[in-house]
């Protein structure tokens, strides 16, 4: 078996602890060198995150209200400039949830996001009214979930509507016969035809991955289950059906951040950080090492850079989060 520190070049790690990238620096210390989160070290890196880089420039661009560019243009007609996505990138980021502009800004979301009827999050609402019941997306939840357990708020009875939802509506049908019925089945097939969206399943495992082990409740822990089941059904990136068959070329390409999208090496961090090792995974496992270059890094592939409030390193060129990301998945797989 493959010893994944061998994957580490001399320089490596130099590289990922320099400090012109305090977000990359703080989980390398804490996820590849195992450094308490009460080190000096990491302390500090967690301070520069809120000081130096991308956060404190997302933060200038935020408006009084603690939203971006118009309020009612939080998801669909700013992508990826409006509110839900910055808060994708500033958890993405590790940005501190008690920092008052990133609390208004999980405030915000809230507030106009969430159907305060079923706790999913829509794409279209109003601040006085919140998230339109018929807009909500499994995607676009699991995401805003993920996000708001990041920024602090596991304890927010709004975020645990949130899981409740995720826990009764999404689905991990492969193939089935017909899709089922009623709200919130009745929508656009992309998200909820007979095959369930791969999307949603992802960002499902991204919001659940966030929940200790020791504090997931059995309808939590069976929801992992159903989800992890689904994607080795498809080997990670495969059509369950035709495993000779790759879902989408695109997720061969390695991105940072991927907001609604994915890729192998996304599937792969939540499936190692769920703890998962298995035959079916090593395929993508190996497809990750293959992209490593003669120094040791990995590029960034894929971006939406131009489209941000902000840009995240540059295409084509090696990138410390995809590289960051990759060597997470080695050091659980093989680790």
């Amino acid at each position: 078996m493959l010893n994944w520190k061998s994957l580490f070049k001399d320089d490596l790690l130099e590289w990922l602890l320099e400090k012109d990238n305090p977000s990359v620096r703080f989980f390398a210390l804490t996820d590849l060198m195992e450094r308490p989160e009460n080190h000096d070290e990491v302390i500090q890196a967690k301070k520069e995150i809120m000081k130096t880089g991308v956060v404190p420039r997302i933060l200038a661009k935020q408006r009084k209200g603690g939203y971006w560019q118009k309020a009612e243009d939080f998801y669909i007609r700013t992508k990826y400039k409006g509110t839900v996505w910055q808060l994708i990138i500033l958890a993405e980021l590790g940005a501190d949830g008690n920092q008052e502009q990133v609390k208004r800004a999980c405030e915000f979301v809230l507030g106009i996001s969430q159907d305060r009827e079923s706790g999913g999050f829509s794409y279209l609402g109003s601040e006085k009214h919140g998230g339109y019941h018929s807009k909500v997306l499994p995607c676009l939840t699991g995401n805003m979930v993920w996000s708001l357990l990041r920024l602090g708020y596991k304890g927010d009875p709004r975020v645990q509507q949130g899981l409740r939802w995720i826990i009764s509506y999404q689905r991990f049908d492969d193939e089935a016969k017909e899709k089922p019925h009623g709200w919130p089945y009745e929508k656009a097939d992309h998200c909820w035809g007979k095959h369930t969206c791969y999307l949603g399943v992802v960002k499902t495992l991204k919001a659940l991955s966030e929940i200790p082990r020791e504090e997931r409740e059995a309808d939590v822990q069976r929801t992992i289950e159903r989800g992890v089941d689904f994607i080795l059904k498809h080997h990670v990136y495969k059509r369950s059906h035709d495993l000779a068959r790759v879902i989408k070329a695109k997720w061969l390409e390695f991105g940072f951040p991927l907001m609604w999208d994915t890729d192998v090496l996304e599937i792969l961090f939540l499936l190692t950080r769920l703890g998962c090792k298995e035959e079916r995974m090593k395929e993508a496992v190996d497809l990750v090492v293959s992209k490593q270059d003669e120094e040791g890094r990995w590029k960034l592939e894929r971006t939406f850079n131009g489209r941000f409030q902000v840009d995240i390193e540059a295409k084509g060129q090696p990138s410390k989060w995809v590289t960051l990301h990759a060597l997470r998945v080695l050091k659980r797989f093989y680790g």
